[in-house]
């Protein structure tokens, strides 16, 4: 009984931990527009809250924001995000590609979310990284959820982290936040991502239906 009761607040601070963890690194994957930049104080000092290997990465990141001018981050943003398959933040992609089976992945996330009461309308996609990770930020029930999408994604994770750290990318902290978040990768995982590294993801150019391909869709800005 005192063992377990000790227990219970660090295992209380560890859950506050990722939700908000979860919700900064939503945030910080966002459009770096100016409602962002102007919510740098508060993250920051949300920053300060969190465990050393998930906070540390996005204070690198928010020093970023405060030296780069908002038109280089912009721009940077869209070279990252909008114009590199490589980078893209739609973890289905990784494992399916643009394929038949995407558009089921699609729809599994639609419907976990659905199941929980929250339907996105069309402008986002439901496997957008930062969607996930709001989510998930909401409560314990959608916590869980996420916490299953993004561990059954976790090596398209991986491969987004190691190809934004290969890359110099400033947003490379970020991902090195969110994976901190997550448990680590297994043999099968780390087999993954070596294939998807070596071979890249399926190329069947058919079927996202009722979504469209990720670079057809609105770009996402902060919430």
């Amino acid at each position: 009984m005192g063992r377990a009761g000790k227990s219970r607040p660090a295992e209380g601070q560890a859950v506050t931990d990722t939700a908000t963890a979860w919700q900064v690194q939503s945030l910080l994957l966002g459009y770096p527009d100016a409602a962002l930049l102007e919510r740098r104080p508060l993250l920051r000092a949300a920053v300060t809250t969190l465990p050393t290997p998930v906070g540390t990465p996005l204070g690198v990141f928010l020093d970023h924001l405060d030296r780069t001018p908002p038109i280089r981050l912009a721009a940077d943003y869209v070279a990252t995000f909008d114009h590199r398959k490589r980078f893209s933040p739609y973890l289905t992609y990784f494992a399916y590609g643009d394929t038949r089976k995407r558009g089921m992945a699609l729809l599994r996330f639609k419907h976990a979310y659905r199941a929980a009461g929250l339907e996105l309308d069309d402008s986002e996609l439901p496997d957008h990284l930062a969607v996930v990770l709001e989510f998930g930020a909401t409560d314990a029930a959608t916590r869980a959820t996420a916490h299953r999408l993004l561990t059954e994604h976790r090596a398209g994770l991986e491969l987004l982290r190691l190809g934004l750290r290969d890359t110099d990318s400033p947003w490379a902290p970020v991902l090195e936040s969110v994976c901190a978040t997550l448990p680590p990768l297994g043999r099968r995982e780390h087999d993954t991502v070596a294939r998807l590294a070596a071979q890249g993801p399926p190329e069947e150019e058919v079927g996202l239906q009722p979504y469209g391909p990720p670079e057809h869709m609105p770009r996402r800005g902060t919430r």
